[in-house]
């Protein structure tokens, strides 16, 4: 069959997609929706699958077969396209996903992990969840592998938070008492979907100095990690929406790089140019280079420090390049993030004053443990 109901998603719908399958046949809460195996599916297929969802707008998604595995995530590599309404925007979709692992930015990335190519993704569409807010949720602290789960939430769609665009709460529940810390972030703005598409808007100030995950969430949340950890058998990467008090699972897929804890000692006492949020273990030294669109990439060389305001899937090949990653937004569980820990390279991320404090060509040390970049190449 080119259309398969999710519930019904097997291997050949893709990692993605039956992992959801697995959640939805285990009575946990994810959006209803179909797979689509096969691009050149007849359009009144995908019509009759279509009119027998509630939501007034879908989630178009690949679901590669070589996708959210265990050594390779794809965050953010292969397209997504949130907000589809009707027959011609979901086939214009869907063509659009199934032919993303054909990208550069795709190649670029298998071609750094060493996989093989896939000519074209199965595609998974779903109702939208029109969140109050949402995030990811890793029940392992991916910076120390640590049992720890490590919330990051923001408001409205929880693309602000895979994507980096903004610096998001961030919440961690430690094993085994299930001691609470929370790191309220900026949230500046929000993506929702309107009448006429998807709208980022600025957050009220008052929205941006509290958290958006309520109180009574956050063990429902760490509840919801530790059962999708205790059907597949291994830490995982959980996407979350919530709407009207009501959390969705929208992916679960393995972790991919988890740090270890840092050894005690050894770090110098330069005082820092700029901090931010540890997002990737290790420490790197080199010219910093402030990219500040895709202009800029020629500039970059080999071994340079990646310096931006935030990052873009299409920038996934300078990661090949640069020694380490330096981000003015985003936090621990975004996109840049994960691919930073799987490239093996350092990473803060949430440094809002990067791209003013640190000068281009200087030399600097990155510390993606402590979050810290300070001036010059010490040891």
């Amino acid at each position: 069959m080119s259309v398969v109901p999710l519930i019904d998603a097997g291997p050949a719908c893709g990692r993605k997609a039956h992992g959801l399958a697995t959640l939805l046949r285990a009575g946990l809460p994810v959006p209803d929706g179909f797979v689509v195996t096969d691009p050149a599916v007849d359009p009144r297929v995908v019509a009759e699958h279509l009119g027998r969802l509630r939501r007034r707008a879908v989630a178009v998604r690949s679901s590669g077969l070589t996708e959210d595995s265990a050594t390779a995530s794809f965050a953010g590599q292969l397209e997504t396209v949130l907000g589809a309404r009707g027959l011609d925007e979901v086939l214009a979709a869907l063509r659009r996903c199934a032919a993303s692992p054909r990208t550069d930015r795709a190649r670029s990335y298998r071609a750094h992990l060493d996989l093989d190519d896939e000519p074209a993704a199965p595609v998974l569409v779903q109702e939208l969840v029109e969140a109050d807010h949402a995030g990811v949720l890793f029940t392992r602290d991916p910076r120390t592998g640590t049992d720890a789960v490590v919330i990051n939430a923001s408001w409205g769609l929880g693309e602000s938070v895979v994507s980096g665009a903004v610096v998001p709460d961030e919440v961690v529940v430690t094993a085994p008492a299930d001691t609470v810390r929370v790191t309220v972030g900026a949230k500046q703005t929000r993506l929702d979907l309107r009448e006429h598409g998807l709208v980022r808007s600025p957050v009220p100030a008052s929205d941006r100095v509290r958290g958006c995950v309520t109180p009574d969430e956050v063990p429902r949340l760490v509840a919801l990690g530790r059962r999708c950890e205790d059907l597949f058998g291994r830490p995982q990467d959980v996407e979350w929406a919530a709407r009207d008090s009501r959390i969705w699972l929208l992916q679960a897929r393995p972790i991919t790089a988890l740090g270890a804890p840092a050894a005690a000692g050894g770090r110098g006492s330069a005082p820092s140019l700029v901090t931010g949020v540890p997002s990737s273990p290790g420490r790197a030294r080199g010219p910093a280079r402030l990219v500040r669109s895709i202009d800029d990439f020629s500039r970059v060389r080999r071994g340079d420090i990646l310096v931006c305001r935030t990052t873009d899937p299409a920038w996934t090949p300078l990661f090949r390049l640069a020694a380490a990653v330096v981000t003015e937004t985003g936090g621990v569980l975004s996109h840049a993030a994960i691919v930073a820990r799987e490239f093996g390279i350092p990473a803060v991320v949430g440094a809002g004053e990067a791209m003013a404090s640190l000068t281009d060509g200087a030399p600097v040390t990155v510390d993606g443990t402590a979050g810290t970049i300070t001036a010059g190449c010490g040891r």
